[in-house]
């Protein structure tokens, strides 16, 4: 078949070929990063919009993914968002069917180079690397977009180049290869094989584009091969719902029972009509030249997405009973305590990731507050009626704060520029929520014991105490409407009542040593008075530091380490 001499040429071209590929897919990332960080507040304006629109849900899943380019990454993405609960599966679905669709923009994009495009992509390929020197982030992002927009077809020209494609030993080996799988079903699980390797169907349908277009394989074998990397792409939402709980790995599912239905209805149409689905696609694109050999595939790449998504749109429910009947929840389930929002999924979509953290210190901000409202019935009544509740709000708030540091830490590699701020601020933040539940917990405490020693303030004490405590939780509400909302309005309120807490401090411990010189107050209270006070003065400066946060990304604005 081949002699010594061409076997060690035909080494060095697959080499040649396999460094395209390298190529290809490096500019692909590159790609996908800077848009990924340059649309971060567009892709949460359009997550901000999911609902149980079908039709809406299709057109966020598309969009996202055509900004990203990665339905991998959307895949992940949406399987994340479910697994924290932000999502139903309803909501997921058309989600999952749109980024089907997004993701054949690279593929169009692959088919559309000529010389005159290549070497403007190879300008800009080094335009964007000349970018990259800059300090601006901004200018650095859109350098990137640039060189990943380059290099995609840098790679693909390498790749179609006389050392690789082009090369008459590497024609002669695809094409027997070719004739030995010459089988619908071999070629379709050749795509699922190919696709789960490259982990990326758009890399996959870019390399099958450009066989095409250098004549190595015929059309009506790159048509099932396309087919095959549909499925082939499920692989990565298929590997990221492991370890999640239900519904992530019903979203997988769906996902795969998507592709895997369009994957059976073409390949019957195709298997059967083949003559006739070649020359339909032929006469859209007449000729022999590369680009209108590379746009047939690329056509019936969007073609076949399109369709399925149009076929099984109305049937989203049943894709979700489906699912359930599959992967059952488990009836005797093992407790384990998870974040609300937040999951490592959302990782591998940074702007979603810091969003989801917002929402997951929002929700421990209200079990903060909730918290130290109740701690104060202790105090004021000696009831213990919130007692579990107390508990149960406190360990969710340490869980919260150990588990979502532990996150951001994973998120702070992904990130720079203002978000490395913003999560900087939010390290902060976390740390003075969790001290101010402990406090919450401590004056709760405080009643308990009281209680059981049967001691209790008196009402002059009762009264200070009161007004202080009012205080505290005015700038509790300030802060975390503040935090919230982003939104910097009543922050002076905020500095003024902690002059006015400080100076509360101050006061009340002095009246207290006083009531204690006139024998009005008993010495077995006094360590519990002072504690509560002083407890009260250091959360009103942790909320303080809250409040600031979104005015000081790099740190608190208090100084003390309390």
């Amino acid at each position: 078949m081949f002699t010594g001499e061409e076997i060690l040429q035909l080494i060095q071209n697959l080499i040649w070929l396999l460094a395209g590929v390298g190529i290809f897919i490096v500019g692909m990332n590159f790609m996908s990063d800077a848009l990924e960080k340059s649309a971060g507040s567009g892709m949460k304006k359009m997550l901000g919009t999911i609902s149980n629109n079908r039709f809406s849900g299709v057109g966020i899943g598309a969009a996202v993914t055509a900004i990203i380019q990665s339905s991998s990454a959307t895949s992940v993405m949406v399987i994340g968002l479910v697994n924290a609960g932000v999502m139903t599966l309803v909501q997921a679905t058309p989600i999952i069917m749109g980024a089907n669709i997004g993701t054949t923009i690279t593929g169009v994009l692959v088919a559309l180079k000529n010389d005159y495009f290549n070497m403007a992509m190879y300008l800009l390929a080094f335009a964007g690397v000349m970018m990259g020197f800059f300090k601006k982030e901004k200018i650095k992002i859109a350098g990137s977009l640039c060189c990943g927009l380059g290099l995609i077809f840098v790679g693909l020209n390498v790749m179609s180049s006389e050392q690789a494609f082009g090369n008459v030993l590497v024609e002669r080996l695809f094409t027997n290869i070719f004739e030995a799988i010459d089988f619908p079903l071999l070629l379709i699980f050749v795509g699922i094989i190919f696709t789960a390797l490259l982990q990326s169907s758009s890399a996959a349908t870019g390399v099958v584009i450009t066989m095409v277009g250098t004549g190595v394989m015929p059309l009506e074998l790159a048509l099932f091969i396309i087919l095959g990397a549909n499925i082939g792409t499920c692989v990565t939402a298929l590997l990221a719902s492991v370890g999640a709980n239900a519904n992530s790995k019903r979203v997988a599912l769906i996902h795969f029972t998507f592709n895997v239905i369009g994957t059976a209805l073409f390949t019957a149409i195709i298997w059967i009509f083949k003559g006739w689905v070649v020359e339909a696609l032929t006469s859209f694109f007449p000729g022999n030249d590369t680009m209108s050999l590379q746009m047939r595939v690329s056509a019936f790449h969007v073609i076949f997405n399109v369709s399925t998504t149009l076929l099984l749109l109305p049937f989203v429910k049943q894709l979700v009973k489906f699912s359930h009947v599959v992967i059952k929840d488990k009836k005797d389930p093992v407790e384990t305590r998870t974040l609300k929002f937040v999951d490592d999924r959302l990782l591998a979509m940074p702007p979603v990731a810091l969003m989801q953290v917002k929402k997951e210190i929002d929700y421990m901000l209200s079990l903060v507050e909730i918290n130290t409202i109740h701690s104060f019935t202790s105090i004021e009544t000696g009831s213990e009626e919130f007692a579990d509740s107390i508990v149960e709000n406190e360990a969710i708030i340490d869980f919260t704060n150990s588990a979502l540091t532990k996150f951001l830490i994973k998120l702070s590699a992904e990130v720079g520029g203002k978000n490395e701020k913003i999560i900087g601020a939010y390290f902060h933040v976390l740390n003075d929520l969790e001290r101010i539940g402990d406090h919450a917990e401590n004056f709760h405490e405080i009643g308990v014991e009281m209680k059981a020693k049967g001691l209790q303030f008196s009402d002059t004490a009762k009264a200070e105490i009161s007004k202080m405590r009012e205080s505290v939780m005015k700038m509790l509400a300030i802060a975390k409407e503040a935090f919230e909302t982003l939104r910097k309005d009543g922050l002076p309120d905020l500095t003024a009542l902690e002059n006015t807490v400080d100076d509360m401090k101050k006061e009340l411990t002095a009246n207290h040593f006083a009531r204690l010189a006139e024998g009005t107050c008993r010495v077995e209270l006094s360590p519990y008075y002072s504690s509560t006070v002083a407890g009260l003065e250091r959360v009103a400066d942790h909320i303080v530091n809250v409040g600031y946060s979104i005015l000081n990304p790099t740190g608190s604005q208090s100084e003390e380490n309390l």
